[in-house]
């Protein structure tokens, strides 16, 4: 059913631009943590036996020297690997992952699926968590241009091997790529503030699954109106709102 949402919009004459964007998105368990913590205690299996822990970044946080420091934010749930086209802003690739997925393995597949739906891919950016060399390495083969954010100690080592990554980052391609990249972070926004893709509503791998599914097929039928028509779904129905 989510690609044929994609199939529709591409039949429907909807421009797929060349520049996919990849990104990945947690969701927390619907899990009480402590109580789930006794539970096991106590002998009883786990309420949520797919969830996993996963860290979602750093943030910066007051030591108890009254310092700033920086703190790695964890969660229990699950973590999706989603594609965006940056032209059309729908989403075309999901893949349902578990938290403690490294993203850096999942940008192939990404790929793969975008291309078995006919879309042309040039370009693919991402941030730094799929900037791995398997990956460079894997579009330059198919010709893709790259432009994963490159992590600092490419290009700050002091070898003649980072001439290549200088010349990548300094890119037109690469430079682009990651101007867009604000895009499928708008598009998680969206799904977290009118979906409530924040939380898990129920439990398991594959009832994750679905509803990660459900809430892009609704995203991509929301945005495909809006291509279509140039109706803002979200408008209207704050007018119909208002209205009542």
């Amino acid at each position: 059913l989510f690609d044929e949402i994609v199939r529709i919009a591409q039949e429907k004459g909807v421009k797929f631009g060349k520049l996919q964007i990849v990104d990945s998105v947690h969701l927390v368990a619907n899990v009480n943590v402590e109580k789930d913590k006794q539970r096991q205690r106590e002998g009883k299996p786990p309420r949520d036996k797919g969830a996993t822990w996963g860290a979602k970044g750093e943030k910066v946080v007051m030591g108890k020297d009254g310092q700033k420091h920086k703190e790695t934010q964890y969660f229990y749930g699950y973590k999706d690997q989603v594609s965006l086209n940056a032209d059309t802003e729908l989403v075309t690739g999901v893949i349902p992952g578990y938290a403690n997925d490294y993203d850096g393995h999942k940008l192939k597949k990404l790929v793969e699926k975008d291309e078995g739906k006919g879309i042309e891919v040039g370009t693919v950016a991402g941030d730094k968590g799929y900037d791995d060399g398997d990956n460079h390495y894997y579009l330059k083969a198919k010709g893709i241009n790259s432009a994963i954010r490159l992590n600092n100690y490419r290009t700050d080592k002091k070898d003649a091997n980072k001439g290549g990554w200088l010349k990548l980052k300094q890119s037109e391609e690469y430079t682009a790529g990651l101007k867009e990249r604000y895009k499928v972070e708008r598009k998680f926004g969206e799904a977290r503030k009118w979906h409530g893709y924040v939380r898990c509503r129920y439990l398991g791998f594959v009832r994750h699954a679905i509803q990660s599914y459900l809430t892009f097929m609704a995203l991509n039928l929301k945005r495909l109106v809006k291509l279509l028509s140039g109706v803002s779904f979200r408008g209207e129905a704050r007018l119909e709102l208002n209205r009542c």
